[in-house]
């Protein structure tokens, strides 16, 4: 079922169609041609930003785009200096934030909890990375960053390295360029860093041809996209499982000599020592411009949600049905934190699947 809610909010990029990513895009293409027509565009408008995790590029980029279009911001960038270190809960914080902002950008270490927030909350909620989940504005700097650097979304061999089991980025980065044509997908990790089944299952069901590898040498020569990702020290149990696996994949200037010439190399940042110093003077890599596209696709995507909220257009928020007595098997789940929260999931008699984190529970 739907639950009717007044706003648009991006909590899954995949809720919205095509098109509509494009048209964001397009935006932003506009807006890095002519800052200049946009820098008043939301004055008078306020952005709540709830940043439950640390956080550099994504939390300034969001505090820029809305300065660069004249708005002004509150919030947080911990929790220990807010009402959350003395227990108060996610819908209280989230619900009184958004009745004092226009719009809301959330990050928290617990999947599903964007879309837990937006359950009740009184204006726009943006995603800005849930757990080891989704990060939906993350994939909408690198769908611009290939647009304006490939040219094209499709016909591309994109390899994605490092932790593909808990980098929300490359979650939703494959889950986008699923949907368009003739791409394909080399996943470089660990057997115990390996894609999500249903991260897979979103692959095998486009028809898009993807091969598990764990050599990165091996991968370098086909790809026309390499994703680099850090090993995520937050989402190991212990640092000693975090240790077994830091350090395996490393990319240097001699990896890159066996690479195509017009290679793109990107990593959603903050790296560790995955990409060597030296590899930033090569003209491949684009990373820290691809951090500066991040800026300008959110002034885009800020500007669409309020215009849609101000002409009073919204999105329902896709809710499967509501289940007593079965509980989301993910412990990172937001609904094994906040007690309160009805637990959703879709699926049939045999297979259920949470509604906020996608994991998979057979009856």
């Amino acid at each position: 079922m739907d639950i009717t809610n007044k706003y648009l909010n991006l909590i899954d990029l995949n809720d919205y169609p095509v098109d509509w990513w494009l048209s964001l895009l397009e935006r932003a293409h506009g807006i890095i041609s002519e800052p200049e027509k946009y820098m008043e565009s939301c004055k008078g408008k306020i952005m709540g930003t709830l940043f439950y995790e640390p956080s550099t590029r994504t939390q300034m980029s969001f505090q820029t785009a809305m300065l660069r279009l004249g708005g002004t911001i509150i919030g947080f960038d911990n929790p220990a200096t807010s009402s959350v270190a003395k227990g108060e809960n996610l819908k209280d914080t989230t619900k009184i934030v958004s009745g004092y902002a226009d719009i809301m950008v959330m990050r928290h270490p617990l999947a599903g909890s964007v879309k837990a927030a937006a359950l009740t909350a009184e204006c726009p909620v943006i995603n800005a990375g849930d757990g080891g989940h989704l990060h939906p504005t993350q994939t909408l700097t690198d769908l611009l960053t290939l647009k304006e650097e490939k040219g094209t979304l499709e016909g591309l061999t994109i390899g994605l390295c490092g932790d593909l089991k808990n980098g929300r980025t490359v979650h939703s980065l494959i889950k986008a360029m699923s949907c368009f044509k003739n791409n394909r997908f080399i996943l470089i990790s660990t057997k115990e860093l390996s894609l999500p089944v249903y991260i897979k299952d979103i692959l095998s069901a486009s028809g898009l041809d993807f091969k598990e590898v764990q050599s990165l040498d091996d991968a370098m020569p086909e790809l026309d996209v390499l994703y680099m990702t850090r090993i995520q020290q937050e989402r190991f149990a212990s640092k000693e499982d975090y240790l077994a696996q830091k350090g395996f994949y490393i990319l240097d200037r001699k990896k890159l000599e066996a690479a195509k010439h017009d290679l793109v190399v990107l990593h959603p940042l903050p790296r560790v020592d995955e990409i060597a110093m030296e590899v930033d003077d090569d003209e491949r890599a684009l990373y820290f411009k691809q951090a500066k596209y991040g800026m300008y696709v959110r002034m885009a995507l800020i500007l669409t949600m309020l215009e849609s909220k101000d002409k009073g257009r919204s999105l329902p928020l896709v809710i499967g049905r509501k289940h007593k007595g079965i509980s989301c098997s993910n412990p990172g789940c937001i609904t094994n934190h906040e007690l309160y929260l009805p637990r959703y999931f879709k699926g049939n008699e045999s297979l259920l699947v949470c509604e906020y984190c996608d994991e998979r529970r057979l009856v």
